[in-house]
């Protein structure tokens, strides 16, 4: 297993492009999954879509805190409802912080790494995951969804700030 660069905007045009599908899940696929867990775990992510690490392809990754990591191929949001508003970070996008809104609850179809067809449905922190990455995936970033500047921020002029610091 390896550690990946992370894509970063603006500079990685491959975060502003949609995806392709996976058609055959091969040992060059497996070893993009652990690689991506690995990757994510190390930068300490919740989720990672393969775009992230500069592969066009239709895979992400997610764990959420105490579970096992796990990975989907293909997936498809085919129902979203109610919303949440939600404070959202990226690993594309470091430094800065937004706040959107996202559905509280959402179905994601797709196959897991073994190639066997997959059904979640999920609410709370695992919804936006899976709709945050998913996102990723059609050229998508969290910072698409802000409604207004006031709603994006620095994170580190914003600890310095409320430390009494000037940056």
């Amino acid at each position: 297993m390896a550690i990946l660069p992370i894509s970063h905007l603006p500079q990685d045009s491959v975060l502003r492009q949609k995806a392709k599908r996976v058609s055959i899940i091969d040992s060059s696929i497996q070893r993009l999954i652990d690689d991506m867990i690995e990757t994510m775990q190390e930068a300490k992510g919740v989720g990672l879509a393969a775009p992230q690490v500069g592969i066009s392809l239709r895979i992400i990754v997610i764990r959420m805190p105490g579970e096992q990591p796990m990975a989907i191929i293909n997936p498809e949001i085919v129902e979203h409802n109610g919303e949440q508003e939600v404070t959202e970070g990226c690993l594309s996008v470091p430094g800065y912080r937004g706040e959107i809104k996202r559905s509280a609850q959402v179905t994601v179809k797709g196959k897991d790494r073994q190639g066997k067809r997959i059904k979640i449905k999920a609410t709370g922190l695992m919804a936006e995951a899976l709709e945050h990455e998913s996102d990723h995936l059609d050229g998508k970033l969290y910072i698409d969804h802000i409604e207004s500047q006031d709603k994006l921020y620095n994170v580190e002029r914003r600890i310095s700030s409320e430390r009494g610091e000037n940056l």
